[in-house]
C-alpha cells in the first residue's frame, strides 16, 4: 500500500494538493487560475482579479511569474465525466444552518460564539416546547380517552 507522502507531483497536482485547488477553466479570462483560486477560498472571483491586478501593479513581474507558476502547478478542475474525479477524495465540513455537509472552505468561517450559543438556546427552546406540548397530552384526559379507544 502507498502512503500519501509517496505520491508522485503529478498525482498530488491531480488531487488539487489535496486541498480542492483547481484551475477552473469553465469561468476563466486567461487561464482559469484567479477563478480557480476564488472557488477554492468561497470568494468572488472578481475580487481575486482585482488582487491580482493590483498585485501585478504593485509587484510588477513577480505577479506575472507567480501567475505562469500557478498555471503550471495547478490542474484543471476534473470534470463529471473523468475517470479521476470520482476517485478524489475532497474534505467535507458540516454546515450547521444548513444542516448538511458541505466541501470545506479555507475561508468560510463559523459564526461568532455568542451567535452559535443564541441558536443553541433557541433550537434547545424549540425542543423544550414540544417536549412540554407532548407532557400536557400524555397527562390529559383525552390521552386517557384516546388509550380506551385504541384498545377497542
Amino acid at each position: 500500500m502507498v502512503s500519501k507522502k509517496h505520491d508522485s507531483f503529478s498525482d498530488r497536482k491531480g488531487a488539487g494538493w489535496g486541498m480542492n485547488l483547481y484551475r477552473n477553466r469553465s469561468n476563466s479570462w486567461i487561464a482559469g487560475v484567479c477563478s480557480g483560486l476564488s472557488d477554492h477560498w468561497g470568494v468572488p472571483t472578481w475580487m481575486i482579479r482585482l488582487g491580482a491586478l493590483a498585485l501585478l501593479i504593485f509587484t510588477g513581474s513577480l505577479a506575472f511569474w507567480g501567475y505562469v507558476a500557478a498555471v503550471f502547478l495547478l490542474s484543471a478542475r476534473p470534470t463529471r465525466w473523468d475517470k479521476s474525479a470520482a476517485e478524489i477524495d475532497v474534505e467535507m465540513e458540516y454546515d450547521e444552518d444548513q444542516q448538511q455537509y458541505r466541501q470545506r472552505s479555507v475561508f468560510k468561517y463559523s459564526d461568532a460564539p455568542t451567535q452559535r450559543l443564541r441558536k443553541a438556546r433557541e433550537r434547545l427552546d424549540r425542543a423544550l416546547a414540544r417536549v412540554e406540548s407532548m407532557e400536557r397530552y400524555v397527562t390529559s384526559r383525552r390521552y386517557d380517552l384516546n388509550r380506551e379507544f385504541s384498545k377497542l
